[in-house]
């Protein structure tokens, strides 16, 4: 796999990322997002352990104690970030959130610095046009955000850019597979525990039903143990900052399925002019990161 297949990858891991709002809204708002988290990451651990076991054990044969300690540190920046994502939206309506939850982009590039890590100038002008999208985007809503919520959000943007380039790093050492499993595994157990202590009934507290069911097998399958992996797999030959720039395409995917989807999926959101051109300098900001103007310059470094 070359950059350039990497990126595609990372592409459609953002496009079945993007998908999450409509598997979300078969499940009700009463079941805690920490339940979720910790269930349908225990079924996609329980699901790739049991299919892949073989590569599994040879992994942990290679290299045990340091890959574990890894997982643990990638599973702690996990549920953190989300935390405060979740703890920020309570401040932004769903639109404000969501763009600022892409602010990832404007972060990654200081946290690499601040690691001595290189950051090309095609990386910087692809920044800059996702950034000028984002609050083009928002308009108004950026400057009348209210400011605990911003600073909440910029927070979990920071701990989210670790993440990133934690994992970018480790999954060129590492199996894509076994990372996933174990990520999943220390996600499930640090959710199944904040979800303990705010609802100790746990598993009797959820309305089970065959939609609630199935929305969490389809997301455990589809959205962590499939996508998950195919990401950390992609990570293998693309760039912290590339990936972080095409994860901003959830955001034009966002909007897409917002505006041509029934309403019995998801809630219809027809997009304004402004957020149309925000996001159509998102995506030329990624179009820049993703394709090699080095041509065949670069061709024999990435084959």
């Amino acid at each position: 796999m070359n950059k350039l297949q990497a990126n595609l990858c990372l592409i459609c891991v953002t496009l079945c990322w993007s998908t999450e709002v409509i598997i979300f809204a078969c499940i009700p708002d009463t079941v805690l997002s920490f339940a979720t988290t910790a269930i349908t990451n225990a079924i996609a651990s329980v699901i790739l352990a049991a299919c892949f076991f073989k590569r599994i054990k040879t992994e942990l044969r290679r290299s045990s104690k340091k890959l574990v300690m890894r997982c643990l540190l990638l599973g702690v920046l996990n549920c953190l970030y989300n935390v405060l994502f979740l703890q920020g939206l309570n401040y932004l309506d769903v639109s404000t959130g969501a763009f600022t939850f892409s602010m990832t982009i404007v972060v990654l590039p200081v946290v690499l610095l601040t690691m001595r890590k290189k950051v090309s100038k095609k990386t910087w002008v692809s920044v800059v046009l996702a950034l000028s999208g984002i609050i083009i985007a928002l308009g108004s809503n950026f400057v009348n955000t209210q400011l605990p919520g911003l600073l909440i959000m910029l927070a979990g943007c920071v701990v989210r850019a670790m993440f990133i380039v934690k994992l970018n790093d480790y999954a060129k050492e590492h199996d894509a597979v076994t990372l996933s499993v174990f990520i999943s595994a220390i996600v499930t157990v640090i959710s199944f525990v904040i979800w303990f202590i705010l609802q100790p009934e746990t598993f009797g507290a959820i309305p089970w039903s065959g939609t609630i069911i199935a929305s969490l097998f389809i997301y455990a399958y589809f959205i962590i143990a499939f996508t998950q992996t195919l990401n950390i797999f992609a990570q293998k030959r693309a760039t912290a900052a590339g990936a972080t720039i095409i994860y901003s395409l959830e955001i034009a995917f966002s909007l897409i399925w917002g505006a041509v989807l029934p309403e019995t999926l998801v809630e219809r959101v027809i997009p304004t002019p402004f957020q149309i051109f925000g996001a159509l300098l998102i995506v030329a900001g990624s179009l820049i990161e993703i394709l090699d103007f080095g041509g065949k310059k670069r061709s024999g470094s990435d084959a």
